[in-house]
């Protein structure tokens, strides 16, 4: 028939504006079957955004936005079983087109963890000078991934094939075997320079992810250290909340030890008392499936600081269970900076080694420095070790930096007020305490924090709202067993002064 497009199991025809698939109609509104108009007489080829937007909405200035809503319906209309085998491709910073998955190679299979690859960053200025910052700060970025244990990175010189050419994510995905895709560019103007980054699920060509970095030519190495560092940081839980999402899909009779450590994740973000159970239960059985896979460990362990954390936890076995399982991260987790993290944490704010957990800390971040966890975790164990409150804050600071929508923001905001309380800065942490209660209301170590900070600046009613609501929760709080409900202070006098001022917002002896 003239004017019919033929792609795997549809037929769209041009002049009619129908498109079919298997036989049976597919519904689409008018702009989208514009733009499919536009995408299947290119036959293949790249059709740039601008020329899609002139397509469907012909002498209107519309926002860009307009243009994603309609691919996105189009891009259902083509995938209907929700398999990620969409005929509509996105090509990053280029356009769309429409391909023929029954003449695509089939690819590479994807590893068993997540997966991703680098690619080249373009330098979109005429500098060439650009091009070898662009390749430096990309090598850079590549190494730093493969210090994170639980992901696969495709080498950088199988990354740097690309460098040139054009391409779109959904193929390379299978080229390389891998599901996520990292891509970017290089700006120059005047003495600026602007570096953009995306990741991209390269099954479906969603965008999961996307920043801009700004910053002087002047200060170019510092310029490439930082954008390594937040790219890194922002990527990894970005991936995990991304492979959280798509482990929903699976039945659990086809679980591996990666899934089970993903779903014990999801739970253990919740923070209640039955989802911390249920997460130690489903690390146990990652453990179990995979004996040498350390981060199911350190994460286990963290459970009992979040059990800690809410006045859960039950001594004496929960402190030994916590201790083996610190000892068996450490064990395993050598390059496992994740696992040597939340194995260090458990160690020092759970067990009361403050010293070894400490070691076990700066050994996660000598491996990967750009590991919110592992600052999240030095900095805490910092602050119960007393004598360093600053590097405490700044180690916490460092940590929200690189993820600031972390599930355990509010820890970090928590943790960051006792260092406060204990440099003598009321006032300050009696502000970060705010802060963390807003995140979650309903932690006992926050309400703790906010009691004995406004207690000392001399705001007794708010200490004692603080004190009120926390024995609501813990209606067995008392100074006499406060130990078994706060972290192990190294320094007595710290205690005394943190019994002290719950003592002066009202809780009871």
């Amino acid at each position: 028939m003239s004017g019919e497009n033929l792609f795997g199991r549809y037929h769209f025809d041009v002049g009619r504006r129908e498109l079919v698939r298997d036989g049976s109609p597919v519904k689409l509104g008018s702009r989208a079957l514009d733009i499919l108009a536009a995408l299947v007489s290119a036959k293949g080829e790249i059709v740039t955004k601008d020329e899609l937007l002139a397509r469907a909405w012909p002498g209107v200035t519309v926002e860009e936005n307009n243009l994603q809503v309609q691919v996105s319906a189009l891009r259902k209309a083509l995938d209907p079983d929700g398999d990620g085998q969409s005929h509509l491709i996105t090509v990053p910073g280029r356009g769309y087109r429409i391909i023929d998955l029954a003449k695509v190679s089939v690819g590479l299979a994807l590893p068993d963890r997540p997966s991703i690859a680098v690619l080249p960053f373009q330098n979109m200025s005429d500098d060439p000078q650009q091009e070898y910052f662009a390749d430096g700060i990309v090598e850079d970025i590549i190494t730093a991934l493969c210090r994170i244990r639980w992901l696969f990175v495709i080498a950088r010189n199988s990354s740097f094939a690309y460098k040139g050419r054009a391409f779109d994510v959904n193929e390379i995905g299978r080229e390389l075997g891998v599901r996520y895709i990292l891509e970017g560019g290089v700006r120059k103007a005047a003495n600026r320079v602007r570096i953009t980054t995306q990741l991209i699920d390269a099954s479906n060509g969603a965008n999961l992810w996307a920043e801009h970095f700004d910053g002087d030519l002047a200060d170019i190495f510092d310029l490439q250290d930082r954008v390594t560092a937040s790219v890194v940081g922002a990527i990894s839980p970005k991936l995990v909340q991304a492979e959280i999402e798509r482990i929903k899909q699976k039945p659990t009779a086809s679980l591996d030890a990666y899934d089970y450590f993903l779903r014990g994740l999801e739970s253990a973000h919740r923070i209640t008392r039955d989802d911390t159970t249920e997460a130690l239960r489903l690390f146990a059985k990652a453990s179990d499936l995979d004996a040498d896979f350390a981060t199911p460990h350190g994460a286990a362990a963290f459970c009992y600081v979040v059990r800690k954390i809410n006045g859960w936890l039950n001594p004496p076995q929960d402190i030994s269970d916590a201790a083996g399982l610190a000892s068996r991260a450490a064990e395993l987790g050598k390059d496992d900076a994740v696992a040597l993290a939340f194995g260090g944490l458990a160690l020092g704010y759970v067990v009361g080694d403050l010293e070894g957990a400490v070691a076990l800390v700066d050994r996660a971040l000598a491996f990967n420095p750009n590991l919110a966890a592992a600052w999240y975790a030095s900095g805490t164990v910092r602050a119960f070790r007393g004598g360093e409150p600053d590097l405490a804050i700044e180690h916490l600071a460092r940590a929200m930096r690189l993820s600031p929508l972390d599930p355990f923001i509010f820890s970090m905001q928590g943790v960051t007020a006792f260092a406060h309380f204990f440099a003598g800065r009321y006032d300050e942490a009696a502000a970060w305490a705010e802060k963390a209660f807003w995140e979650r209301p309903n932690i006992l170590a926050t309400l703790r924090i906010a009691a004995v900070s406004n207690a000392f600046a001399g705001r007794l009613e708010q200490a004692r709202k603080a004190v009120t609501r926390a024995l609501e929760l813990d209606p067995q709080m008392r100074i006499s067993n406060l130990k078994d409900r706060v972290g192990s202070f190294r320094r007595p006098e710290d205690f005394a002064k943190y019994a002290e001022g719950l003592r002066i917002a009202g809780l009871p002896e």
